[in-house]
């Protein structure tokens, strides 16, 4: 089997209806679609949203990203096989078991294909919301350099690197690069806390004094569910990132929902619950990948230093990954899936033109030129 047909690399070239520009994320490409189509979904379909609600086509890709650059593999395998169909099912599920349990809604109104959402638009909040149950990564680092405050929050001396903290942080950080809020320098993913969303809350988009607490209980109790589900499977679940946005729903009023992508591992951290009791963190998530990086590259610093994001970039795009490397990952990625789903995922065949087979033909959402070149 020749992998590398199963990678859907390219993702914002599809022959999708819209009348604006793609936007092409590292991973994921949305297509807004006219207000024709979306009102005709919206009647068709009866999705439980506005009835002026606009939708998008949320197309996720097969590409993996790693310090800030994407990554190939030999053989033309220019992303992971399963990658992006595993990361759907994973935050499905999650946005799923969140909306049963009573906590909020998700941005998902329709899946029409295992790599595609249909979902509707949110005005989003301005801030990464990231729950940490243990200190490593970025924090530890920070940590061990002397550091004891993170986002407002105190911790104590005599923390040890990987250790279950005594509870639930939750250290937000910017989203975008956002301008004019004192004490918030002008760049991304920069640490903010309580007080400054508190003292600055229409500038990162909440509604409402009282949002700010909804947020906040939405992602400790998210996470709380999440950690318990990945228990059963004796799974850690380390830390994460939550992003949140406001809709209109069909009964008229703003609320506030999980958007993005959840719980998935390119958004978290998943350790292995007995290698983590023998000493050992065995990792599920894309620090698999990071890792490998590190490994195989003899000068990890250019990985590591942004000051040497020339020579980074240039090891990406010159230097094809060994495909043992990328079946790791894609192991890891579809694995992890199977465990927390409970289902198998299938490979596509053809995913592009599966998408637009499926789009075509349920949806009316391809273009003429599109029918008649197929």
């Amino acid at each position: 089997m020749d992998l590398a047909t199963h990678v859907l690399a390219v993702n914002n070239d599809l022959p999708i209806c819209t009348d604006q520009p793609v936007h092409n994320g590292k991973v994921r490409s949305v297509y807004w679609l006219t207000q024709e189509d979306s009102a005709r979904l919206i009647a068709e379909k009866h999705y439980p949203v506005a009835s002026d609600a606009p939708l998008a086509v949320m197309v996720i890709s097969d590409r993996i990203s790693a310090f800030e650059c994407i990554w190939q593999g030999e053989g033309g395998m220019r992303g992971v096989p399963g990658k992006g169909a595993a990361l759907n099912a994973i935050s499905n599920h999650w946005f799923t078991l969140f909306r049963e349990q009573g906590l909020a809604n998700s941005h998902i109104v329709d899946i029409p294909h295992p790599l595609v959402w249909i979902v509707q638009k949110a005005t989003p909040v301005l801030i990464e919301a990231i729950g940490r149950r243990y200190i490593t990564g970025s924090m530890w680092r920070a940590y061990a350099a002397g550091e004891r405050s993170f986002c407002g929050i105190q911790l104590a001396d005599g923390l040890s690197r990987d250790q279950l903290l005594k509870k639930l942080l939750i250290t937000p950080s910017t989203k975008g690069i956002l301008t004019g809020i004192p004490g918030v320098p002008e760049a991304d993913d920069v640490n903010i806390t309580r007080s400054d969303i508190e003292k600055n809350l229409h500038r990162f988009q909440f509604r409402c004094g009282d949002d700010i607490a909804l947020y906040e209980r939405l992602l400790s109790e998210g996470f709380t569910l999440i950690e318990r589900e990945l228990q059963k499977h004796d799974q850690l679940f380390v830390d994460t990132k939550f992003e949140f946005g406001y809709v209109t729903n069909s009964h008229g009023q703003r609320e506030l929902i999980y958007m993005d992508e959840v719980g998935t591992p390119d958004s978290s951290r998943i350790w292995d619950g007995p290698s983590y009791r023998e000493g050992r963190v065995v990792e599920n998530s894309k620090e698999v990948f990071r890792q490998l990086l590190l490994d195989y590259f003899p000068e990890p610093d250019i990985l590591l230093n942004k000051a040497r994001m020339p020579e980074r970039n240039d090891l990406a795009k010159n230097n094809p990954l060994p495909r043992a490397m990328i079946q790791t990952v894609s192991d890891t990625y579809l694995q992890l899936a199977e465990k927390i789903t409970g289902k198998a995922l299938q490979l596509s065949e053809n995913p592009r033109q599966e998408i637009i087979d499926v789009l075509h033909s349920k949806y009316r959402l391809i273009t003429d030129k599109a029918d008649h070149d197929s």
